[in-house]
């Protein structure tokens, strides 16, 4: 049995995959991590993990998009032989993206960046495992205040992760650094987008610290004062 003894809060990030996604590493204990969005650089992300002497709890993916999923296959691969189930969590409005229905569609999007040929992604395609939890507005993770946001809008089942006690905001592709998700690709609006931005994130403190799933970090008050697309 993993006994997990409570420490302050550490965010490590690892530059992963073909579009470098921000994969995060968060724990509150001694002992144990969550692994959001990992993309790619799976030798990276144990090595992290085995540096810190983390056991990974679980891997929760702020969306479906392949560009913050496709290490999962191989992590499991990994830890599973010694006993770490790593279930993986997503929205239940992209789980369509995980499991035999994932791969066809992974290959409309694809389709739409014209990278449905690239070989690489067909190897990933061949090993798409099922998601094992299904994530719902207002849930909370394991033992911690990391609490759901649904953010649509980017894909339809969109999350944000947030802790009140640390002022926290895991965004994945809702928020950047003065920028904002595309919302060409299946299941994006950009009229949702904009509704979770303004009328979830931008209601949380300003002071938070949003951690976006793509580009360097940032805050609630500065996208709300330099943000140019909203």
């Amino acid at each position: 049995m993993l006994y997990l003894t409570l420490i302050p809060t550490m965010v490590d990030r690892i530059v992963t995959g073909l579009l470098n996604t921000n994969t995060y590493l968060f724990s509150h204990w001694k002992k144990g991590c969550i692994i959001i969005d990992p993309a790619g650089n799976v030798d990276e992300i144990i090595s992290h993990i085995e540096i810190k002497n983390f056991t990974p709890l679980a891997i929760i993916c702020t969306h479906g998009h392949f560009d913050h999923i496709a290490a999962i296959a191989q992590l499991r691969d990994y830890y599973q032989p010694k006993d770490v189930e790593l279930p993986i969590y997503v929205h239940t409005l992209d789980s369509n993206y995980f499991g035999e229905q994932g791969r066809e569609q992974h290959l409309q999007d694809l389709s739409q960046l014209g990278a449905e040929f690239h070989p690489l992604f067909h190897s990933f395609l061949e090993n798409l495992p099922e998601a094992d939890v299904f994530l719902e507005e207002g849930q909370f993770i394991l033992d911690t205040d990391l609490q759901i946001i649904h953010t649509p809008g980017h894909t339809r089942g969109g999350i944000s992760i947030y802790s009140e006690s640390d002022l926290i905001l895991f965004s994945g592709d809702t928020l950047f650094f003065e920028g904002v998700g595309r919302t060409d690709l299946p299941g994006g609006d950009s009229d949702e987008l904009r509704s979770s931005i303004l009328d979830k994130l931008f209601t949380l403190p300003e002071e938070t610290r949003v951690f976006p799933g793509h580009g360097p970090f940032t805050s609630i008050e500065r996208e709300k004062n330099h943000n140019p697309f909203l």
